[in-house]
């Protein structure tokens, strides 16, 4: 049975156990949260001497996890058997394994837990991954769109309990990206400190991420919105003198992102907080942002500086013009799109 990975945990967390999970994919973050949830909660720690096996795929094989998955725990409820990198266990490709595999899905030991995670993309059409997903558990984890990015820190924070201001979720997201894992550690660490019923805001976010409240991604696209020429280049010249810590790659993804919005705004016949929210695929807080952009910047303007940004992602590559530092690229482009 194929669901998501949030369902998955909530069933782990609440003991409601499978007897076969395959978990897949490319973004590690659920993969390892799940097996070490599962790892935490199937066998009770006193009983993990004998009855949990973490096994790794390129010092085994299947017949030497089946080996493990057949035998009866001792003394116990049930044993745990983990297989972990399971996309390098041996004959793992092979059919004669597969059908061994799939023998064993279709008939379970119900005393024992075993788990797949397979740190890849996964052959549905294979027919011991259509046995899993017909007789066991079946997780993909797919890594996380950039737009998909503020719902999902939202919808985390919430879990974990805490409030956390739109403005904090776009600094994270700006300056982190979709590494879920150094996201939720990142929020972690804010956590930690905070005080009984504080919220996350953008001030505990630059006092213990360390991003700059004031010289961010966040800032300058506020910066570039407004058209404040001054705040803007100031900004940039921070940029360009700290190029490690504000490479201009992923700043070229935001601001295409954004400005692509500013276009669809300038499309969108329903110009009320709803309608363009839901057409931006935006937090309705963020919607005043495009459209001060789409009134700072007509149409033809924010496809010219769509323009800019390709011309500009070309250089930093080398396709286009010499060895221009990132920092010199950077304020040209300023200078472009606010004359």
């Amino acid at each position: 049975m194929a669901t998501t990975p949030e369902s998955v945990l909530k069933e782990i967390r609440s003991k409601q156990f499978k007897p076969v999970y395959f978990l897949y994919g490319d973004e590690p973050y659920y993969l390892d949260t799940l097996s070490e949830e599962l790892e935490n909660r199937v066998v009770p720690e006193s009983e993990k001497d004998f009855n949990q096996f973490v096994l790794y795929g390129k010092d085994t094989d299947v017949a030497g996890v089946l080996s493990y998955a057949r035998r009866y725990p001792f003394m116990a409820e049930r044993q745990l058997v983990l297989v972990k990198e399971a996309q390098r266990l041996g004959g793992i490709d092979q059919k004669d394994h597969q059908a061994r595999l799939e023998d064993y899905v279709l008939n379970p030991l119900s005393s024992t837990v075993l788990v797949f995670c397979f740190h890849a993309k996964a052959d549905e059409r294979k027919t011991f991954v259509k046995a899993f997903n017909q007789h066991g558990v079946v997780v993909q984890s797919k890594k996380l769109y950039d737009n998909k990015l503020p719902e999902w820190v939202g919808n985390y924070c919430r879990a974990e309990g805490v409030k956390i201001s739109p403005k904090a979720i776009q600094m994270l997201v700006d300056n982190i990206g979709n590494d879920l894992k150094r996201l939720t550690n990142e929020i972690q660490k804010v956590m930690v400190n905070l005080r009984v019923g504080d919220g996350i805001d953008a001030d505990l976010v630059e006092r213990y991420v360390g991003i700059s409240k004031e010289y961010n991604v966040f800032e300058f696209q506020k910066a570039l919105i407004q058209r404040d020429v001054l705040k803007a280049n100031q900004i940039a010249a921070h940029f360009a003198a700290n190029p490690k810590d504000n490479p201009l790659a992923p700043m070229l993804i935001i601001l295409y992102g954004f400005f692509s919005k500013v276009l669809i705004t300038h499309a969108t016949a329903d110009r009320s907080e709803r309608g363009l929210a839901s057409a931006l695929g935006v937090n309705p807080y963020f919607v005043k942002d495009y459209t001060l952009a789409a009134r700072h910047y007509p149409m033809a303007k924010a496809a010219r500086i769509i323009h800019y940004l390709r011309h500009c992602d070309s250089q930093l590559k080398g396709v286009e013009g010499g060895a221009t530092s990132e920092g010199e690229l950077l304020k040209e482009l300023v200078f472009k799109m606010l004359h």
